[in-house]
Formats: structure tokens, C-alpha cells, sequence
């Protein structure tokens, strides 16, 4: 082999096609929130975040007259870094946690060890009352103060409101911070721009917790997520809880991205496993299509009323009946909603006009037997023999849930 060889064969990589490992990109480090999301409001103008790195969530810092972090991730360097920014770590006064997984809330761990905070003991650390009890009861042995939320407070974090919303689902102890005037939210691992968080069974998650989570964030007016990973988003927060929401409501009756399913057909779906809130979902999509579908409006409102929403099951079924005189099943519903309402003589009509219709309707039947029996009717609804039935049932149904608990009283006793 010639020198000329040997150098190149020196030069050939050992393996064949072998890639060496792409670089990681420089982290962006800390960034104006107000800045990167064109938000003019005091509460951001002086305020930070850190995206996190690959063990770490998303690191907020909200800055007014003392420094509130949300989330301090898990990362030891974060608090050490506030001095880049010229902030003293000794003005953080409140540490909010989203929830207590370990890449959200460790840092909370690396903060109390800075001797100034161990000796004061003065700070606030927030978090949801069904958090890890192992992390709360560590904290308390150490001495410091614990504020437990159920959801529906009103947090002052460094001079400004921020509601606080249960989100359960991805666990448990899951929130949202909600701040109206920017219409903007911090969700830790609830609504993510480019992922959805699974439910974590140990944390306690549950899907269906986390529709209902979800359905929380959509009755606010959301424009900007601050999330728990990955870039926030801005002016489009709406459309993302709205993906979410969606994808998990796939997820839980068992259809999946490939499958071409209608909104009715989702419904439809949704009602057979008794996902109530995701069944008017679904129908108010419909009608955003196809406002004049009445057996969407009829659904709607027949779900609304098992929902106890009966104001508003009147006003859909009101426009149904204008249409459909003769619906059975909308004038039975009509009825239903005046009961559910206390309305219990106007309610009689309208069942007695969907049996004339429709003799067989066994709502109808059990329903009007309920409100005579309201109207103080005794002997009239018992002649009803569908209402008579049910009653005997429930009846026979409570006395048997007695006895079993007379005996289980009896069982603890001799043991």
C-alpha cells in the first residue's frame, strides 16, 4: 500500500454513512414575554421566560413589585441567572406550580437551598390542594408556608390578578393561570401548542377530568398560552384548547385521526358514553355548518336539559316547535325543561300534547307523573302505569341500598 493510500484510507470515517450528532442549537436563554408576544400590559412588561431544556418545563417569571416564578422547571442554574436579567433572587416572594411533576416543580427544591430564603423562610408556594403529598409534606417539615387552591381563586402574583382554574386531567392537581385583561394563559402541561399531554394515572388522570378541564378554559376568552413546553402562542390561544379539546375527545370515543366521522355521528358517540358537555360540543359544530339541522337542535337540547341547562333547552326546542308543531319528542322535551324549572302546571300540556301524538313516549309519561305528584296529584300519577313503575323501581332500588348498608353496619360491628 502506497503512502498516498494509507492517508486515505486514514481518512475514511469506521463505519460507512456514519452521521456524526447534529449540534443542539444555542439556547435562546431568558426572553421578554412582552416582547415576544406583542402584549402592551404592565403585568408583562418586565416579565421573563426560559424555555426549557430537555428535563426541565418552561420557566416563568412575572415581574411587578416583587418577582412571582411559575414553574421553576428543574433546572439549578435558573435562580442563579435572574441576576443576568438584574433581578435579586431574594424579591421572588410566590412560587406557583402548575402541577407536581418533577420537571415543573423540582427547582422549588434548588431555591429553598440559597441560605438567605432557608434562614427567612418567607416564601409563598402555590399549588393545587390534591398535589403530591410527598412534596407538601417535605416542604412543611422543612418550615415553609404552603397555600392549597381548589380553583376559583383570586391570586395576587407580584401586584396583578390571575385567576386560577382547576384543569384536571393530565393529573390531578393540574391548573391554569388565567389573566383576563391580556387574555392570556399560563397552562402548564393542560394545553401544549404542538402535543397533547397523555393522563398520567399516577398523577390521577383521567381523560374524561380532562374534557372537563378543558371545557373550563373555553368559557374564558383566551388569546395568548404561556405553556408548560415548547414556544407560547399568541392571538391564536382560542384555536389551540380548541385542537386540544378535540384530539382528547377523539381519543375517549375511540375514533382516530384516520377515521371520517360527521359531528352528529360524534355526538352520537359522545352520548352513548354519557360525555354530556362534548355532546352539545359537537352539536353546536353541526349548526355552525348547518344552522337549520333541527335533529341537531332537538339533541342539543335534549342534552342540555340532562345538564339542567332548561332556560336554554326552551329557547331551541321554542324554535323547533315553531317549525314542527306536532314534534312529539320536542314538545316532551319542552315539558321536561318546564319541569326541571319548577313549572310543574305549564309542564302538563305540553306532555299531554306529545301523547297525543305519540301514546308510547315513556319520558312523557314518567315526567308528567312526576309533576302531579309535585302538584300534590298523588292518586292521578299513580294511574300513570310507566311513572307507577318507575316509582315502585326506585322505590324498591332505595330500600334495597338500606338494607345493604344495615348489613354492612352489622358486618363492622361483629368484626
Amino acid at each position: 500500500m502506497t503512502e498516498e493510500t494509507k492517508k486515505e484510507e486514514n481518512q475514511k470515517p469506521l463505519i460507512e454513512d456514519e452521521k456524526l450528532p447534529e449540534e443542539e442549537p444555542d439556547h435562546p436563554g431568558w426572553l421578554s414575554i412582552a416582547e415576544i408576544m406583542k402584549i402592551d400590559h404592565p403585568v408583562f412588561e418586565n416579565s421573563r421566560f426560559l424555555i426549557g431544556y430537555h428535563q426541565s418545563s418552561n420557566v416563568y417569571v412575572l415581574a411587578g413589585d416583587t418577582l412571582t416564578v411559575v414553574d421553576p422547571g428543574n433546572d439549578y442554574t435558573i435562580f442563579n441567572e435572574l441576576a443576568k436579567l438584574g433581578y435579586n433572587v431574594l424579591d421572588i416572594k410566590k412560587i406557583v406550580l402548575t402541577h407536581g411533576h418533577r420537571d415543573h416543580c423540582m427547582g422549588v427544591f434548588e431555591f429553598l437551598r440559597i441560605p438567605q430564603i432557608w434562614e427567612k423562610k418567607e416564601i409563598e408556594i402555590i399549588l393545587h390542594a390534591a398535589g403530591p403529598m410527598e412534596f407538601k409534606k417535605t416542604l412543611q417539615e422543612y418550615g415553609f408556608s404552603l397555600t392549597e387552591i381548589k380553583g376559583g381563586e383570586t391570586l395576587d402574583l407580584s401586584g396583578f390578578e390571575w385567576e386560577a382554574i382547576h384543569t384536571p386531567g393530565h393529573t390531578i392537581d393540574s391548573i391554569c393561570l388565567y389573566h383576563q385583561a391580556t387574555k392570556t394563559t399560563i397552562t402548564g402541561d393542560t394545553v401544549l401548542p404542538n402535543a397533547i399531554s397523555d393522563a398520567d394515572k399516577a398523577g390521577g388522570g383521567n381523560l374524561e377530568h380532562y374534557l372537563y378541564g378543558l371545557r373550563q378554559l373555553m368559557g374564558k376568552e383566551i388569546e395568548n398560552i404561556l405553556p408548560g413546553h415548547d414556544v407560547p402562542v399568541a392571538r391564536t390561544g382560542r384555536q389551540t384548547v380548541e385542537q386540544t379539546y378535540e384530539a382528547l375527545m377523539m381519543q375517549v370515543i375511540d375514533v382516530s385521526s384516520e377515521d371520517k366521522i360527521s359531528w352528529m355521528e360524534g355526538a352520537s358517540k359522545c352520548a352513548e358514553q354519557g360525555l354530556l358537555g362534548e355532546v352539545v360540543f359537537c352539536c353546536d359544530k353541526e349548526l355552525a355548518l348547518r344552522p337549520e339541522n333541527l335533529y341537531a337542535m332537538q339533541l342539543k337540547a335534549l342534552t342540555l336539559n340532562d345538564m339542567g341547562q332548561c332556560e336554554e333547552a326552551i329557547e331551541i326546542l321554542d324554535q323547533i316547535l315553531a317549525e314542527q308543531g306536532d314534534n312529539a319528542h320536542a314538545l316532551a322535551a319542552k315539558g321536561h325543561a318546564l319541569l326541571g324549572l319548577q313549572k310543574y302546571e305549564e309542564s302538563l300540556p305540553y306532555f299531554d300534547d306529545a301523547l297525543a301524538l305519540n301514546p308510547d313516549i315513556e319520558e312523557a309519561l314518567v315526567f308528567k307523573g312526576m309533576a302531579l305528584t309535585f302538584l300534590g296529584r298523588h292518586d292521578e300519577a299513580m294511574e300513570i302505569e310507566a311513572y307507577k313503575t318507575a316509582f315502585a323501581e326506585r322505590f324498591k332500588d332505595e330500600i334495597d341500598k338500606r338494607q345493604q348498608e344495615k348489613e354492612q353496619g352489622e358486618t363492622d360491628q361483629s368484626t
